[in-house]
């Protein structure tokens, strides 16, 4: 391990009183840095996700267990922490011994990633892989581009047309964002997994179809059977087995891995100053590795357009990575200068995406603002602004009061 010549020999002092982590900087040379924001010398200040000193980064867990067990691992391509391993092995396992699998989590973590897993696992790793987006597929067409259509089924039906379903015949069907299937086109697709059959539209008889089922979902599917928008059925199928994928925001260890991947992938050129990773560390990125990827790309962009060897935080485009796109925008430099700024508090939208990240986090302010990339002041102060009840999204809600404090 390279030595950090910015780090005092004694830089600081991180404790764990069983409940959280605390810093203290002892008189460093170059100070100490939580949370983004540099703290006075020999003052305890509470660390919610990442410490810098000098020009190191130590990111808190309260069990580090599955980390140092197996760290990170970098296969074909892909950043692989240990929650990502988990999802991969589960997917492995679905492939050999069933022909379907679900998976759920938030646009952009990596569920087609999880799919191809799948899909390279089991026994039709030979055959095609299909992916679909269902939510982009028109209501109209839905039936047709999935099961295909026979010369003369419709209006300008002027030749045979192959679906997505026999198209991916020996291999694996990833349907994405299932949950916007028309119902009859669920119904449709039941039949072709419980029977293996095809019918296209057109066809007198349907024909025989080997191939596997991988689907996935933001949504909540369970929620869309109650409100009679999804088959009940159909959920039962192809729900189970179900894997989860966490959020970027919860895979910490994975991000500077992607950083340097995504620059390595622009250039070879420059390089990553740790105010990038720092910053890429204390964001939310509510479209998870899609959007850290698209935005690191776009600092070295403006790194190089700018003539600057590194790339720094302050390359990373306004309002990267962050929920509240109302923010203003960001001050000039390192991210030690960097506050995020408050929201409009006459925003309807932003007052409900500090609902809705509050009810994610069930009341929980710290939790919450983290999410959001913001301070507990911060955040206290917009909720009551806007007038918000936390303790609303409390699982205890009305036996006890939420200190916003905590």
């Amino acid at each position: 391990m390279e030595q950090d010549q910015r780090m005092s020999r004694r830089h600081a002092r991180i404790v764990y009183d069983g409940r959280r982590f605390l810093a203290t900087d002892l008189g460093s040379h170059n100070g100490t840095a939580v949370d983004g924001k540099p703290i006075p010398s020999q003052q305890q200040v509470e660390i919610q996700r990442v410490i810098r000193m000098g020009d190191s980064l130590f990111a808190v867990y309260h069990d580090i267990t599955p980390l140092y067990q197996r760290g990170v691992i970098i296969s074909a391509g892909k950043v692989l922490g240990p929650a990502l391993q988990d999802v991969f092995a589960i997917a492995k396992q679905s492939a050999l011994f069933g022909d379907t699998l679900h998976i759920t989590g938030e646009s952009g973590a990596g569920k087609e990633m999880a799919a191809h897993a799948f899909h390279e696992s089991g026994p039709r790793a030979g055959g095609p892989f299909v992916a679909v987006n269902c939510a982009a597929i028109p209501q109209g067409v839905a039936e047709r581009l999935l099961f295909g259509a026979r010369r003369g089924a419709y209006s300008g039906a002027d030749s045979h047309a192959e679906g997505y379903i026999q198209a991916a015949a020996g291999g694996t069907l990833f349907l994405d964002e299932v949950g916007d299937l028309d119902l009859q086109v669920q119904a449709k697709l039941l039949r072709v997994i419980e029977t293996k059959e095809l019918l296209p539209l057109g066809a007198n008889r349907p024909h025989r179809v080997e191939i596997h089922i991988c689907s996935a979902t933001n949504k909540d599917l369970k929620l869309l059977v109650a409100q009679g928008r999804f088959r009940e059925d159909l959920y039962y199928r192809i729900a189970r087995p179900c894997v989860h994928i966490p959020p970027l925001r919860k895979r910490l260890e994975e991000i500077p891995y992607l950083i340097d991947a995504a620059v390595k992938r622009t250039t070879t050129m420059a390089q990553v100053h740790p105010s990038l990773i720092e910053t890429c560390l204390l964001r939310p990125w509510p479209g998870n590795i899609r959007e850290l990827i698209v935005e690191v790309r776009s600092a070295v962009q403006n790194a190089a357009i700018q003539t600057c060897p590194r790339i720094e935080s302050r390359h990373l485009p306004e309002g990267a990575g962050t929920i509240l796109r109302a923010l203003g925008q960001p001050q000039e430099g390192m991210l030690d200068d960097y506050t995020p700024p408050s929201i409009r508090a006459t925003d309807p939208a932003e007052c409900a995406r500090i609902e809705q990240a509050l009810r994610m986090q069930q009341g929980n302010v710290a939790a919450t603002a983290r999410a959001l990339g913001l301070h507990r002041t911060q955040l206290r102060r917009l909720i009551e602004r806007h007038g918000i009840d936390p303790q609303r999204f409390s699982p205890d809600a009305g036996a006890h009061k939420i200190d916003l404090d905590k």
